[in-house]
Protein backbone atom coordinates (compact mmCIF):
# COMPACT_ATOMS: atom_id res chain seq x y z
CA UNK A 1 0.00 0.00 0.00
CA UNK A 2 2.86 2.43 1.03
CA UNK A 3 4.77 1.83 -2.33
CA UNK A 4 1.07 2.53 -4.34
CA UNK A 5 0.78 5.95 -2.63
CA UNK A 6 4.65 6.48 -3.23
CA UNK A 7 4.53 5.59 -7.09
CA UNK A 8 1.13 7.70 -7.53
CA UNK A 9 2.95 10.59 -5.80
CA UNK A 10 5.74 10.52 -8.21
CA UNK A 11 3.48 10.30 -11.27
CA UNK A 12 1.59 13.22 -9.96
CA UNK A 13 5.02 15.29 -9.48
CA UNK A 14 6.20 14.45 -12.77
CA UNK A 15 2.97 15.50 -14.25
CA UNK A 16 3.15 18.70 -12.62
CA UNK A 17 6.59 19.37 -13.90
CA UNK A 18 5.20 18.93 -17.63
CA UNK A 19 2.24 21.21 -17.00
CA UNK A 20 4.71 23.75 -15.33
CA UNK A 21 6.91 23.54 -18.33
CA UNK A 22 3.80 24.03 -21.05
CA UNK A 23 2.74 27.09 -19.24
CA UNK A 24 6.17 28.86 -19.28
CA UNK A 25 7.32 27.92 -23.05
CA UNK A 26 10.66 30.11 -23.49
CA UNK A 27 12.72 29.79 -26.44
CA UNK A 28 16.27 28.18 -26.80
CA UNK A 29 19.24 28.60 -28.82
CA UNK A 30 22.29 26.76 -29.61
CA UNK A 31 24.73 27.81 -31.79
CA UNK A 32 27.70 25.22 -32.08
CA UNK A 33 30.32 24.86 -35.03
CA UNK A 34 28.30 27.39 -37.16
CA UNK A 35 25.51 25.72 -36.79
CA UNK A 36 21.95 27.66 -34.79
CA UNK A 37 19.36 25.89 -33.49
CA UNK A 38 16.37 27.50 -32.17
CA UNK A 39 13.87 25.60 -29.81
CA UNK A 40 11.62 25.83 -27.26
CA UNK A 41 12.46 24.73 -23.79
CA UNK A 42 10.13 21.46 -23.39
CA UNK A 43 11.04 20.14 -26.58
CA UNK A 44 15.30 20.41 -25.17
CA UNK A 45 14.03 18.14 -22.59
CA UNK A 46 12.24 15.79 -24.48
CA UNK A 47 15.69 15.41 -26.71
CA UNK A 48 17.66 14.91 -23.86
CA UNK A 49 15.30 12.43 -22.29
CA UNK A 50 15.73 10.51 -25.82
CA UNK A 51 19.53 10.68 -25.96
CA UNK A 52 19.60 9.38 -22.50
CA UNK A 53 17.23 6.66 -23.09
CA UNK A 54 18.97 5.28 -26.22
CA UNK A 55 22.75 5.91 -24.16
CA UNK A 56 20.99 3.07 -21.46
CA UNK A 57 20.02 0.85 -24.04
CA UNK A 58 23.19 0.88 -25.94
CA UNK A 59 25.14 0.41 -22.46
CA UNK A 60 23.02 -2.65 -21.64
CA UNK A 61 23.70 -4.42 -25.13
CA UNK A 62 27.48 -3.82 -24.89
CA UNK A 63 27.75 -4.81 -21.48
CA UNK A 64 25.42 -8.35 -22.12
CA UNK A 65 27.69 -9.33 -25.25
CA UNK A 66 31.01 -8.28 -23.08
CA UNK A 67 29.23 -10.33 -20.32
CA UNK A 68 28.21 -13.17 -22.09
CA UNK A 69 31.03 -15.51 -21.28
CA UNK A 70 30.62 -15.39 -17.82
CA UNK A 71 26.76 -15.54 -17.86
CA UNK A 72 26.94 -18.87 -20.08
CA UNK A 73 29.20 -20.02 -17.34
CA UNK A 74 27.08 -18.94 -14.55
CA UNK A 75 23.90 -20.80 -16.58
CA UNK A 76 26.23 -24.32 -17.22
CA UNK A 77 27.40 -24.11 -12.89
CA UNK A 78 23.74 -23.45 -12.49
CA UNK A 79 22.44 -26.58 -14.38
CA UNK A 80 24.85 -28.67 -13.31
CA UNK A 81 24.61 -27.89 -10.20
CA UNK A 82 20.74 -28.55 -10.39
CA UNK A 83 21.43 -32.05 -11.64
CA UNK A 84 23.88 -32.45 -8.65
CA UNK A 85 21.30 -32.43 -6.66
CA UNK A 86 19.07 -34.37 -8.01
CA UNK A 87 21.74 -37.06 -8.20
CA UNK A 88 22.33 -36.53 -4.60
CA UNK A 89 19.01 -36.46 -3.35
CA UNK A 90 17.62 -39.75 -5.68
CA UNK A 91 21.02 -41.88 -4.30
CA UNK A 92 20.45 -41.16 -0.91
CA UNK A 93 16.61 -41.90 -1.70
CA UNK A 94 17.66 -45.51 -2.76
CA UNK A 95 20.44 -45.81 0.03
CA UNK A 96 17.36 -45.60 2.34
CA UNK A 97 15.47 -47.91 -0.35
CA UNK A 98 18.34 -50.25 -0.08
CA UNK A 99 18.11 -50.60 -4.24
CA UNK A 100 21.96 -51.04 -4.43
CA UNK A 101 22.13 -50.64 -8.16
CA UNK A 102 20.39 -47.65 -8.29
CA UNK A 103 22.64 -45.69 -5.47
CA UNK A 104 25.22 -46.88 -7.60
CA UNK A 105 24.22 -45.41 -10.93
CA UNK A 106 23.44 -41.75 -8.92
CA UNK A 107 26.57 -42.01 -6.99
CA UNK A 108 28.57 -42.10 -10.18
CA UNK A 109 26.62 -39.09 -11.85
CA UNK A 110 27.07 -37.14 -8.67
CA UNK A 111 30.68 -38.46 -8.82
CA UNK A 112 30.89 -36.81 -12.76
CA UNK A 113 29.14 -33.61 -11.99
CA UNK A 114 30.73 -32.57 -8.46
CA UNK A 115 33.62 -34.85 -7.20
CA UNK A 116 34.65 -34.08 -4.05
CA UNK A 117 32.03 -32.31 -2.43
CA UNK A 118 30.78 -33.17 0.62
CA UNK A 119 27.52 -34.75 -0.12
CA UNK A 120 28.95 -36.57 -2.63
CA UNK A 121 31.47 -37.79 -0.45
CA UNK A 122 29.15 -38.89 2.12
CA UNK A 123 26.90 -40.45 -0.71
CA UNK A 124 29.85 -42.24 -1.82
CA UNK A 125 30.81 -43.69 2.20
CA UNK A 126 27.20 -44.74 2.65
CA UNK A 127 26.60 -46.39 -0.72
CA UNK A 128 30.09 -48.57 -0.23
CA UNK A 129 28.80 -49.10 3.76
CA UNK A 130 25.29 -50.39 1.76
CA UNK A 131 27.31 -52.83 -0.34
CA UNK A 132 29.88 -53.75 2.58
CA UNK A 133 32.73 -51.81 0.50
CA UNK A 134 34.41 -50.85 3.56
CA UNK A 135 37.67 -49.88 2.14
CA UNK A 136 35.46 -47.53 -0.23
CA UNK A 137 33.68 -46.34 3.00
CA UNK A 138 36.99 -45.73 4.84
CA UNK A 139 38.48 -43.66 1.55
CA UNK A 140 35.38 -41.68 1.50
CA UNK A 141 35.00 -40.65 5.01
CA UNK A 142 39.16 -40.17 5.15
CA UNK A 143 38.61 -37.33 2.25
CA UNK A 144 35.79 -36.01 4.46
CA UNK A 145 38.20 -35.79 7.90
CA UNK A 146 41.14 -34.24 5.57
CA UNK A 147 38.05 -30.73 5.47
CA UNK A 148 37.38 -27.99 7.58
CA UNK A 149 33.58 -28.33 6.95
CA UNK A 150 33.41 -32.38 7.02
CA UNK A 151 36.06 -32.96 9.78
CA UNK A 152 33.85 -33.99 12.18
CA UNK A 153 31.63 -36.43 9.81
CA UNK A 154 34.36 -38.21 8.32
CA UNK A 155 35.48 -38.71 11.80
CA UNK A 156 32.51 -40.23 13.29
CA UNK A 157 32.66 -42.35 10.01
CA UNK A 158 36.54 -43.62 10.57
CA UNK A 159 35.11 -44.12 13.95
CA UNK A 160 32.14 -46.44 13.03
CA UNK A 161 33.99 -48.52 10.42
CA UNK A 162 36.78 -48.32 13.61
CA UNK A 163 34.05 -50.38 15.78
CA UNK A 164 32.99 -52.33 12.68
CA UNK A 165 36.29 -54.03 12.20
CA UNK A 166 37.09 -54.45 16.13
CA UNK A 167 39.83 -51.87 15.65
CA UNK A 168 39.89 -50.88 19.77
CA UNK A 169 42.93 -48.52 19.32
CA UNK A 170 42.03 -46.42 15.65
CA UNK A 171 38.35 -45.86 16.92
CA UNK A 172 39.66 -44.44 20.24
CA UNK A 173 41.71 -41.98 18.74
CA UNK A 174 39.14 -41.27 16.46
CA UNK A 175 36.68 -40.68 18.81
CA UNK A 176 39.75 -39.28 20.99
CA UNK A 177 40.09 -36.03 17.75
CA UNK A 178 36.48 -35.65 17.70
CA UNK A 179 36.38 -34.92 21.34
CA UNK A 180 39.14 -31.99 20.92
CA UNK A 181 37.67 -30.51 17.96
CA UNK A 182 34.15 -30.30 19.57
CA UNK A 183 34.01 -30.98 22.83
CA UNK A 184 29.66 -31.07 22.61
CA UNK A 185 29.91 -33.95 20.23
CA UNK A 186 28.11 -36.17 22.00
CA UNK A 187 28.93 -39.55 20.49
CA UNK A 188 32.49 -38.64 20.69
CA UNK A 189 32.25 -37.54 24.52
CA UNK A 190 30.47 -41.03 25.28
CA UNK A 191 32.87 -42.96 23.50
CA UNK A 192 35.89 -41.32 24.85
CA UNK A 193 34.47 -42.21 28.23
CA UNK A 194 34.02 -45.39 28.00
CA UNK A 195 37.21 -46.15 26.23
CA UNK A 196 39.17 -44.58 29.50
CA UNK A 197 36.45 -46.54 31.70
CA UNK A 198 37.47 -50.07 29.53
CA UNK A 199 41.05 -48.66 30.08
CA UNK A 200 40.98 -48.59 33.50
CA UNK A 201 42.15 -45.19 33.24
CA UNK A 202 40.05 -43.56 36.07
CA UNK A 203 41.74 -40.28 36.20
CA UNK A 204 41.65 -39.77 32.71
CA UNK A 205 37.62 -40.89 32.33
CA UNK A 206 37.15 -38.70 35.13
CA UNK A 207 38.43 -35.75 33.29
CA UNK A 208 36.12 -36.91 30.33
CA UNK A 209 33.32 -37.12 32.43
CA UNK A 210 34.12 -33.63 33.34
CA UNK A 211 34.28 -32.17 30.07
CA UNK A 212 31.07 -34.03 29.21
CA UNK A 213 29.05 -32.23 31.80
CA UNK A 214 30.73 -28.27 31.32
CA UNK A 215 29.31 -29.31 27.24
CA UNK A 216 26.09 -30.18 29.04
CA UNK A 217 25.89 -33.69 27.92
CA UNK A 218 25.46 -34.99 31.02
CA UNK A 219 22.59 -33.80 33.60
CA UNK A 220 23.83 -32.56 37.04
CA UNK A 221 22.57 -35.71 39.24
CA UNK A 222 24.06 -38.65 36.90
CA UNK A 223 27.34 -36.26 36.63
CA UNK A 224 27.62 -36.36 40.52
CA UNK A 225 26.39 -40.17 40.55
CA UNK A 226 29.27 -41.06 37.69
CA UNK A 227 31.83 -38.94 38.99
CA UNK A 228 31.34 -40.94 42.30
CA UNK A 229 31.55 -44.34 40.81
CA UNK A 230 35.07 -43.25 38.94
CA UNK A 231 36.10 -41.87 42.73
CA UNK A 232 35.48 -44.94 44.01
CA UNK A 233 37.40 -47.40 41.33
CA UNK A 234 40.39 -44.90 41.53
CA UNK A 235 40.32 -45.30 45.25
CA UNK A 236 40.15 -48.75 45.22
CA UNK A 237 42.74 -49.20 42.64
CA UNK A 238 44.87 -47.19 45.45
CA UNK A 239 44.07 -48.81 48.18
CA UNK A 240 47.00 -51.33 48.19
CA UNK A 241 49.46 -48.21 47.44
CA UNK A 242 48.70 -45.25 48.98
CA UNK A 243 45.94 -45.79 51.56
CA UNK A 244 45.72 -42.28 52.89
CA UNK A 245 45.08 -41.25 48.85
CA UNK A 246 42.21 -43.92 48.48
CA UNK A 247 40.77 -42.83 51.82
CA UNK A 248 40.34 -38.84 50.02
CA UNK A 249 39.44 -39.95 46.94
CA UNK A 250 36.04 -42.64 48.76
CA UNK A 251 35.69 -39.50 51.24
CA UNK A 252 34.75 -37.66 47.83
CA UNK A 253 32.91 -40.30 46.40
CA UNK A 254 30.74 -40.28 49.42
CA UNK A 255 29.67 -36.84 49.77
CA UNK A 256 28.53 -37.51 45.82
CA UNK A 257 26.72 -39.98 46.56
CA UNK A 258 26.16 -41.18 49.97
CA UNK A 259 23.79 -44.13 49.14
CA UNK A 260 26.97 -45.61 47.04
CA UNK A 261 27.32 -49.23 48.63
CA UNK A 262 30.98 -49.80 47.45
CA UNK A 263 32.19 -46.05 48.61
CA UNK A 264 30.23 -46.17 52.02
CA UNK A 265 32.06 -49.67 52.70
CA UNK A 266 35.54 -48.84 51.86
CA UNK A 267 35.31 -45.80 53.94
CA UNK A 268 34.52 -47.08 56.34
CA UNK A 269 36.93 -49.68 56.15
CA UNK A 270 39.38 -47.22 55.57
CA UNK A 271 38.03 -44.66 58.85
CA UNK A 272 38.19 -48.06 61.29
CA UNK A 273 41.78 -48.52 60.45
CA UNK A 274 42.15 -44.89 60.90
CA UNK A 275 40.38 -44.66 64.18
CA UNK A 276 37.24 -42.83 63.40
CA UNK A 277 34.77 -44.67 64.29
CA UNK A 278 32.24 -42.31 64.47
CA UNK A 279 32.52 -40.92 61.31
CA UNK A 280 33.18 -44.82 59.66
CA UNK A 281 29.83 -45.70 61.52
CA UNK A 282 27.68 -42.74 60.12
CA UNK A 283 28.82 -43.29 56.74
CA UNK A 284 27.74 -47.29 56.77
CA UNK A 285 24.50 -46.13 58.22
CA UNK A 286 23.06 -43.61 56.11
CA UNK A 287 24.27 -46.18 53.01
CA UNK A 288 22.24 -48.72 54.91
CA UNK A 289 19.47 -47.24 54.84
CA UNK A 290 19.16 -46.50 51.46
CA UNK A 291 20.35 -49.65 50.35
CA UNK A 292 20.71 -52.19 52.91
CA UNK A 293 23.67 -54.59 51.64
CA UNK A 294 25.45 -57.52 53.65
CA UNK A 295 29.19 -55.93 52.51
CA UNK A 296 27.72 -52.70 54.75
CA UNK A 297 26.89 -55.32 57.80
CA UNK A 298 30.07 -56.79 57.32
CA UNK A 299 31.92 -53.50 57.30
CA UNK A 300 29.69 -52.37 60.16
CA UNK A 301 30.73 -55.38 62.40
CA UNK A 302 34.13 -54.94 61.92
CA UNK A 303 34.77 -51.09 62.15
CA UNK A 304 36.66 -51.61 66.08
CA UNK A 305 39.32 -54.12 66.31
CA UNK A 306 39.52 -56.69 68.64
CA UNK A 307 36.28 -56.99 69.23
CA UNK A 308 34.51 -60.12 70.27
CA UNK A 309 31.87 -62.07 68.28
CA UNK A 310 29.14 -61.33 70.43
CA UNK A 311 29.61 -57.29 70.67
CA UNK A 312 30.08 -57.69 66.82
CA UNK A 313 26.38 -59.10 66.51
CA UNK A 314 25.44 -56.36 69.00
CA UNK A 315 26.48 -54.03 66.24
CA UNK A 316 25.08 -55.86 63.24
CA UNK A 317 21.59 -56.56 65.19
CA UNK A 318 21.52 -52.34 66.20
CA UNK A 319 22.11 -51.58 61.84
CA UNK A 320 19.52 -54.39 61.19
CA UNK A 321 16.76 -52.29 63.29
CA UNK A 322 16.92 -49.19 61.32
CA UNK A 323 15.63 -51.33 58.69
CA UNK A 324 13.27 -53.68 59.56
CA UNK A 325 11.27 -56.40 57.89
CA UNK A 326 14.42 -56.42 55.10
CA UNK A 327 15.71 -59.19 54.18
CA UNK A 328 19.30 -58.49 53.86
CA UNK A 329 18.98 -57.44 57.28
CA UNK A 330 17.93 -60.21 58.81
CA UNK A 331 20.63 -62.57 56.90
CA UNK A 332 23.04 -59.86 58.32
CA UNK A 333 21.79 -60.80 61.84
CA UNK A 334 22.43 -64.66 61.32
CA UNK A 335 25.65 -64.87 59.79
CA UNK A 336 27.17 -62.55 63.10
CA UNK A 337 24.98 -64.76 65.11
CA UNK A 338 26.60 -67.77 63.06
CA UNK A 339 30.20 -66.37 63.82
CA UNK A 340 29.11 -65.28 67.05
CA UNK A 341 27.86 -69.20 67.64
CA UNK A 342 24.31 -67.63 68.84
CA UNK A 343 22.71 -70.41 66.83
CA UNK A 344 19.11 -69.91 68.33
CA UNK A 345 19.23 -66.09 67.30
CA UNK A 346 20.37 -66.88 63.92
CA UNK A 347 17.72 -69.10 63.47
CA UNK A 348 15.17 -66.82 64.82
CA UNK A 349 16.05 -64.15 62.09
CA UNK A 350 15.93 -66.68 59.01
CA UNK A 351 12.75 -68.14 59.93
CA UNK A 352 10.24 -65.91 58.00
CA UNK A 353 12.21 -66.89 54.96
CA UNK A 354 11.99 -70.92 55.72
CA UNK A 355 9.29 -71.75 53.80
CA UNK A 356 10.34 -70.88 50.60
CA UNK A 357 14.46 -69.75 51.14
CA UNK A 358 16.74 -68.48 48.89
CA UNK A 359 20.11 -69.51 48.08
CA UNK A 360 21.46 -67.80 50.90
CA UNK A 361 19.26 -68.35 53.34
CA UNK A 362 19.79 -72.59 53.04
CA UNK A 363 23.45 -72.00 53.09
CA UNK A 364 22.91 -70.32 56.29
CA UNK A 365 20.81 -72.69 57.86
CA UNK A 366 23.08 -75.43 56.38
CA UNK A 367 25.98 -73.87 58.58
CA UNK A 368 23.21 -73.55 61.63
CA UNK A 369 22.73 -76.89 61.57
CA UNK A 370 26.47 -78.18 60.70
CA UNK A 371 27.60 -76.13 63.85
CA UNK A 372 24.65 -76.23 66.43
CA UNK A 373 23.91 -80.17 66.30
CA UNK A 374 26.72 -81.51 63.76
CA UNK A 375 23.48 -83.16 61.79
CA UNK A 376 25.00 -84.03 58.80
CA UNK A 377 21.87 -85.28 57.35
CA UNK A 378 20.03 -81.93 57.71
CA UNK A 379 22.70 -80.02 56.60
CA UNK A 380 23.42 -81.80 53.50
CA UNK A 381 19.74 -81.20 52.81
CA UNK A 382 20.08 -77.60 53.59
CA UNK A 383 22.47 -77.83 51.19
CA UNK A 384 20.42 -79.56 48.32
CA UNK A 385 17.82 -77.17 48.60
CA UNK A 386 19.96 -73.99 48.08
CA UNK A 387 21.38 -75.98 44.60
CA UNK A 388 17.18 -75.62 43.15
CA UNK A 389 16.34 -72.58 45.72
CA UNK A 390 15.58 -68.94 43.66
CA UNK A 391 18.82 -66.96 43.33
CA UNK A 392 19.80 -64.45 46.09
CA UNK A 393 20.60 -60.67 44.80
CA UNK A 394 23.88 -60.61 43.75
CA UNK A 395 25.63 -57.46 41.96
CA UNK A 396 24.35 -58.01 38.53
CA UNK A 397 25.12 -55.99 34.89
CA UNK A 398 23.98 -56.57 31.55
CA UNK A 399 23.25 -60.33 32.33
CA UNK A 400 26.60 -60.99 33.95
CA UNK A 401 26.49 -61.66 37.76
CA UNK A 402 29.96 -61.02 39.80
CA UNK A 403 30.72 -61.86 43.32
CA UNK A 404 31.71 -58.13 44.05
CA UNK A 405 31.22 -54.12 42.36
CA UNK A 406 33.02 -53.71 39.59
CA UNK A 407 32.57 -49.58 38.19
CA UNK A 408 32.36 -50.87 34.52
CA UNK A 409 30.28 -53.63 32.88
CA UNK A 410 32.62 -56.25 31.09
CA UNK A 411 29.56 -57.01 28.54
CA UNK A 412 28.89 -53.49 27.37
CA UNK A 413 31.43 -51.40 28.52
CA UNK A 414 29.03 -48.75 30.70
CA UNK A 415 29.52 -47.03 33.20
CA UNK A 416 27.97 -47.64 36.85
CA UNK A 417 25.91 -50.72 35.40
CA UNK A 418 26.14 -53.07 38.12
CA UNK A 419 23.38 -53.37 40.54
CA UNK A 420 21.98 -55.31 43.24
CA UNK A 421 19.68 -57.23 42.41
CA UNK A 422 18.12 -60.64 41.81
CA UNK A 423 19.79 -61.81 38.13
CA UNK A 424 17.74 -62.98 35.52
CA UNK A 425 17.34 -66.76 35.78
CA UNK A 426 15.37 -69.79 35.08
CA UNK A 427 12.47 -71.14 37.20
CA UNK A 428 13.36 -73.25 39.84
CA UNK A 429 12.17 -76.96 39.50
CA UNK A 430 8.88 -77.23 41.97
CA UNK A 431 10.46 -78.90 45.24
CA UNK A 432 9.01 -80.05 48.48
CA UNK A 433 10.46 -77.42 51.60
CA UNK A 434 12.49 -79.01 54.29
CA UNK A 435 10.92 -79.35 57.76
CA UNK A 436 11.93 -76.42 59.85
CA UNK A 437 10.67 -76.22 63.88
CA UNK A 438 7.87 -74.18 63.71
CA UNK A 439 5.54 -76.70 61.46
CA UNK A 440 5.35 -79.30 58.88
CA UNK A 441 6.76 -79.33 55.20
CA UNK A 442 4.45 -78.31 52.68
CA UNK A 443 4.77 -78.96 49.31
CA UNK A 444 5.97 -75.49 47.31
CA UNK A 445 3.53 -74.74 44.62
CA UNK A 446 6.22 -72.18 42.95
CA UNK A 447 9.54 -70.78 44.28
CA UNK A 448 9.46 -67.63 45.43
CA UNK A 449 11.67 -64.89 46.55
CA UNK A 450 12.27 -63.70 49.90
CA UNK A 451 9.53 -61.22 51.34
CA UNK A 452 10.37 -57.53 51.20
CA UNK A 453 10.19 -55.21 48.30
CA UNK A 454 11.81 -56.95 45.24
CA UNK A 455 13.64 -55.29 42.52
CA UNK A 456 11.92 -54.50 39.53
CA UNK A 457 14.47 -55.46 37.12
CA UNK A 458 13.63 -58.82 38.10
CA UNK A 459 11.02 -60.33 35.11
CA UNK A 460 9.22 -63.68 36.03
CA UNK A 461 7.29 -63.71 33.00
CA UNK A 462 10.61 -64.47 30.79
CA UNK A 463 13.03 -65.76 32.62
CA UNK A 464 16.79 -65.60 30.93
CA UNK A 465 19.51 -68.13 31.61
CA UNK A 466 22.39 -65.63 33.44
CA UNK A 467 25.81 -65.42 32.01
CA UNK A 468 28.99 -66.35 33.82
CA UNK A 469 30.99 -64.62 31.71
CA UNK A 470 31.20 -61.54 28.82
CA UNK A 471 29.25 -63.69 25.89
CA UNK A 472 30.44 -61.12 22.83
CA UNK A 473 32.94 -58.42 24.50
CA UNK A 474 35.88 -58.34 26.00
CA UNK A 475 36.25 -55.90 29.21
CA UNK A 476 38.63 -53.87 27.23
CA UNK A 477 36.02 -53.42 24.50
CA UNK A 478 33.49 -50.71 24.05
CA UNK A 479 30.13 -50.82 23.28
CA UNK A 480 28.84 -50.83 19.39
CA UNK A 481 29.03 -46.84 17.62
CA UNK A 482 26.11 -45.87 16.24
CA UNK A 483 26.38 -45.38 12.16
CA UNK A 484 26.90 -41.69 10.88
CA UNK A 485 23.53 -41.40 8.87
CA UNK A 486 21.47 -44.95 10.12
CA UNK A 487 19.77 -44.36 6.42
CA UNK A 488 19.48 -48.00 5.99
CA UNK A 489 20.92 -51.17 7.94
CA UNK A 490 24.24 -52.45 6.29
CA UNK A 491 24.07 -56.05 5.16
CA UNK A 492 27.08 -57.16 7.28
CA UNK A 493 25.64 -54.81 10.51
CA UNK A 494 22.83 -54.95 12.71
CA UNK A 495 22.44 -51.13 12.65
CA UNK A 496 22.38 -48.71 15.33
CA UNK A 497 22.65 -50.09 18.72
CA UNK A 498 19.62 -49.45 21.05
CA UNK A 499 20.52 -47.38 24.09
CA UNK A 500 20.61 -49.63 27.34
CA UNK A 501 17.88 -49.74 29.70
CA UNK A 502 17.73 -46.88 32.40
CA UNK A 503 18.98 -48.86 35.58
CA UNK A 504 15.59 -49.20 37.80
CA UNK A 505 15.87 -47.40 40.93
CA UNK A 506 16.42 -49.28 43.69
CA UNK A 507 13.78 -50.08 46.08
CA UNK A 508 13.16 -47.74 48.64
CA UNK A 509 13.58 -49.01 52.28
CA UNK A 510 10.96 -48.28 54.66
CA UNK A 511 11.01 -45.86 57.25
CA UNK A 512 12.80 -46.59 60.55
CA UNK A 513 11.49 -48.71 63.19
CA UNK A 514 11.16 -47.72 66.48
CA UNK A 515 14.35 -48.42 68.86
CA UNK A 516 16.89 -47.12 67.44
CA UNK A 517 20.61 -46.14 68.89
CA UNK A 518 24.25 -45.28 68.20
CA UNK A 519 26.93 -47.46 69.00
CA UNK A 520 29.80 -45.18 67.95
CA UNK A 521 28.55 -41.96 70.14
Amino acid sequence: MIRVIIFLALVALLALGAVWIADRPGDVVITWLGYRIETSLAVLVAAIALVVIVALMLWSLIRVIVRSPDLIALFLSHRRGVRGYLAISRGLIAIGAGDASAAQRFADEAEKIAPGEPLTLLLNAQRAQLVGDRTGAENSFRAMAARDDTKLLGLHGLYVEARRREDAVAARSYAEEAAQSAPSLHWAGRAVLEFRCAAGDWAGAQAALDRNHKSGLVDRAQYRRQRAVLLTARALAAEDGDRDQARSLVLEAVKLAPELVPAAELAGRLLGEAGEIKRAARIVETAWKANPHPDLAETYAQLRVGDSARERLMRVESLARRTPNQPDAALAIARAAIDAREYGTARAALRPYLKLPTQRVAELMAEIEQGESGDEGRAREWMSRALHAPRSPAWTADGYVSDRWLPVSPVSGRLDAFQWKVPLAEIADQSTVIDVDDGPARPAAQPAEMPGPEPKAVQRTEPQPVLSRPSRRRASEAPRADAVIPLVHVPDDPGPEAPPPAADPEPEPPSGGSGRFRLFR
